[in-house]
């Protein structure tokens, strides 16, 4: 057993608001393994209610900092962290131009392992210990990403992205020489041999990864729907309406079909663990087979400003009830940092705010980076599944240890905090990666 002694974040579990959070300015948090080897929370409160409870175990003790659950991003791009910052006038001029060039170099297993490490680190540095992300089409980029999650021991969920058309010859899913499969076949026997290798070892979970519509011809979409049919627990990850261009490709590619997103739902790719990122250009009837399906959105807010893609409409996502939370969308969006994703989803929540915009709460934006982002994930420790995002009794032990004194400015700010918001606000403005003093990753005995 560990105990740890600080300030606790998190969210209150027994409270019909998912949002509302208890801070314990004097805090004592107890890890233990679990019947799995798995670092759990065991014990969570006031130092000077639990701490005589356990007179055994020596804290370790943060004065003047914060414990808080590990950030959770919903969407994010590996291969893409060498290409953040690159101008270009929109999305499909964008990927033309960097993305797809950049991508194409993971056929090198040596580049990828590199890239893999690098990225595996900035999730650390950043606070971020659990991460739904792209591959490439390459087997190589999806094993080096699985290996090197596996050595440090995160939570990370990716597959090998299915493009077989509308692509650059060397990303598109190619067959195997001698092999009587063509190319759309062979992306489906790879996507179900990485789905054998590598789902539920460990932390490591596998998506079925169409990257979107345009890149997926009919046989390659039917077949990813029929395997998320056959491995139900695995998960789904695309992109949908992110950009007015690309909506209208699509519309000209499926001029029957009712929205961009139906057509995900046609070929069974929507239901619990489906994680569409972006889900702008949306109507209400999209909203709504979001919700009926169990499908979620990752809102991508850093990424949707630089690329001038538009604006995620929180107030109808609630008012249908449907299911989101925060992503950094990496090389598009600008940044790992979890704090400067919620403040660019505060600011573009406010969007339209003489019509239909919300002014989100910090305590809100800080759930969506956090349990609000692993309930979109299947994550939130229900029907026996692991649970992550909090702190609380049986979830996985994914903390960050915070310094509200990390620049002069914030240490000015938060020392004049008079709310829990006040704090959470102040860090959300002024906050980066010198906030986050250690992120602790919850370990697991791989020998259990």
């Amino acid at each position: 057993m560990k105990a740890y002694r600080a300030a606790l974040l998190y969210f209150n579990p027994n409270s019909e608001d998912v949002t509302e959070v208890i801070y314990e300015v004097d805090g004592f948090l107890l890890v233990d393994k679990n019947r799995q080897g798995q670092e759990v929370v065991r014990a969570i409160g006031s130092w000077q209610e639990l701490s005589p409870k356990y007179p055994e175990i020596s804290a370790t003790f943060f004065p003047g900092k914060i414990i808080a659950p590990g950030f959770v991003d919903m969407h994010l791009h590996y291969p893409q962290i060498n290409v953040m910052g690159s101008p270009a006038e929109g999305l499909l001029p964008w990927l033309e131009k960097y993305t797809f060039p950049e991508e194409m170099r993971f056929f090198d297993p040596a580049y990828c392992k590199e890239v893999a490490k690098f990225f595996i680190s900035q999730l650390l540095r950043n606070g971020v210990t659990t991460a739904l992300t792209f591959a490439t089409s390459h087997i190589a980029s999806v094993d080096a990403l699985m290996e090197e999650a596996r050595k440090n021991q995160l939570r990370i969920i990716t597959g090998l992205c299915l493009m077989d058309r509308n692509s650059p010859t060397g990303l598109l899913n190619h067959r195997v020489m001698g092999s009587s499969h063509n190319a759309t076949e062979q992306s489906l026997i790879d996507s179900e041999s990485l789905i054998k290798k590598w789902h539920d070892q460990n932390r490591l979970g596998y998506a079925i990864t169409p990257r979107f519509v345009p890149t997926s011809s009919l046989e390659q979409l039917k077949g990813a729907g029929e395997l998320a049919h056959q491995y139900p627990n695995v998960w789904i990850q695309s992109h949908v309406a992110e950009n007015k261009e690309e909506v209208n490709w699509v519309k000209s590619l499926f001029p029957n079909s009712r929205s961009y997103l139906s057509i995900y739902n046609d070929f069974g790719l929507m239901r619990d663990r489906a994680i569409y990122a972006h889900c702008i250009h949306f109507d209400d009837e999209d909203r709504a087979l979001m919700r009926d399906t169990g499908s979620a959105a990752a809102v991508c807010p850093t990424s949707n400003l630089f690329l001038g893609s538009g604006f995620f409409d929180y107030a109808r996502a609630e008012k249908l009830g449907m299911s989101y939370g925060l992503a950094s969308d990496i090389g598009g969006g600008t940044t790992m940092n979890p704090f400067k994703t919620m403040l660019a989803a505060y600011q573009i929540a406010r969007e339209g705010s003489l019509k239909n915009g919300v002014c989100l709460s910090p305590q809100n934006l800080w759930w969506q980076h956090t349990l609000g982002g692993a309930r979109a994930l299947g994550l939130d420790g229900g029907g026996g599944r692991p649970g992550v995002g909090n702190l609380q009794v049986g979830f996985e032990a994914d903390f960050i240890v915070l310094d509200p004194q990390a620049t002069p400015l914030l240490a000015r700010r938060t020392a004049q905090a008079e709310s829990v918001a006040e704090l959470l606000m102040a860090m959300i403005v002024l906050g980066d990666d010198r906030l986050i003093e250690q992120t602790v990753v919850s370990k697991r005995n791989l020998l259990s």
